[in-house]
């Protein structure tokens, strides 16, 4: 298979661990006979010092092109910590999404045994605990009309959703179920948000007919967070709108006890993007203690994306072994001496 990938390194330890994506990727390649063809552009705080936009014409021009966009990080604190700044990397992100029809974000959350120790919840509470939460990442509260009063006392947001919106996120929820334990659940706040109520009726209506096969639950998004905290493992496939999905998210993220570890995707109707969920680290740049495992992961996830399962499953499985053996940096193992190149070559090698 021949696929054409746009890399954005972007900012921090954005490139560093992008190149131990890549080092895994031509392992892959090179395993399974593939050929993956990078091409690099900036975005985020590196794109506005070059050019003054954070997502320069050409960079969206590559990544409309590429089969799939591996992005590594963005944010500098230049910017960050300048409260007049009128351009800012994040505005990169949110633009390509857009430009991109990215939808659909997808989030991981799985426990490794070697790590349970690190979870803020107990051991036997978070064991076996992986679950995927499906996000609706282009409607609902954060693009709906928002409103002020002339006074600036009053303030309103809209939260709008169409059947369409739903349902093509649904579409993917459903179909991930079937790769997986067959359980979908459709977090909302149907008792309360007449949006709610529409998400859960033409969800209701999609299990009925195309999808009787997965079992369907339902949980009241207060519940639900209460649940992932009880019992984690509970969960196979978690679908939700914007609002709910990016809270309920970062509170899955900690569960595993590093965000160093978590991957994540954002995918349209004819484009994806694959990211690791950690920021961009700028103190760490350029000193070798990043953990790459998120953006190798990551790269992982654009396998699957391109039905290369075996290919996805071969680099799991040596993260996997990584942890197992405590060859990762000193943010999980706080006695290694490993740098983010050493994690990236005891991955790539161990990829058969």
């Amino acid at each position: 298979m021949k696929k054409h990938i746009a890399v954005l390194p972007g900012d921090g330890i954005g490139p560093e661990i992008i190149q131990e994506a890549i080092k895994v990727l031509d392992k892959v390649a090179n395993v399974y006979s593939h050929e993956f063809k990078y091409t690099y552009a900036d975005m985020g705080a590196i794109a506005i010092d070059k050019t003054g936009n954070p997502l320069p014409k050409d960079t969206l021009k590559i990544s409309l092109a590429s089969d799939a966009v591996l992005f590594g990080a963005i944010g500098d604190p230049k910017y960050d910590n300048d409260p007049n700044a009128k351009v800012r990397p994040e505005q990169g992100l949110l633009a390509i999404r857009k430009a991109l029809g990215l939808f659909c974000n997808v989030r991981p959350v799985k426990t490794f045994d070697s790590l349970l120790h690190q979870s803020p919840l107990k051991e036997d509470r978070v064991k076996g605990t992986d679950f995927v939460m499906y996000r609706e990442l282009t409607g609902g509260i954060y693009f709906g009309e928002k409103k002020l009063s002339e006074d600036k006392n009053t303030a309103s947001d809209l939260c709008q959703y169409t059947r369409t919106e739903i349902e093509r996120i649904a579409h993917k929820a459903f179909a991930a179920a079937r790769k997986r334990r067959n359980v979908l659940t459709l977090v909302d706040k149907a008792n309360v948000l007449e949006s709610s109520r529409l998400w859960r009726r033409v969800v209701t209506e999609l299990h009925k007919a195309e999808y009787d096969d997965v079992e369907l639950h339902f949980l009241f998004v207060d519940n639900a967070a209460m649940q992932m905290i009880l019992a984690p493992n509970q969960f196979d496939v978690m679908l939700t709108s914007n609002l709910f999905g990016d809270i309920i998210s970062d509170e899955g993220s900690v569960i595993g006890g590093s965000i160093g570890l978590l991957p994540s995707s954002s995918i349209g109707e004819k484009h994806a993007l694959f990211e690791p969920i950690h920021g961009s680290f700028p103190q760490g740049a350029g000193k070798g203690i990043a953990n790459p495992i998120a953006m190798i992961l990551s790269a992982a996830m654009m396998l699957t994306h391109f039905d290369l399962d075996k290919e996805a499953k071969a680099i799991t499985k040596a993260v996997d072994l990584a942890l197992e053996k405590h060859m990762c940096t000193a943010d999980v193992f706080p006695e290694s001496t490993l740098n983010t190149s050493d994690v990236g070559d005891f991955i790539a090698n161990n990829i058969a």
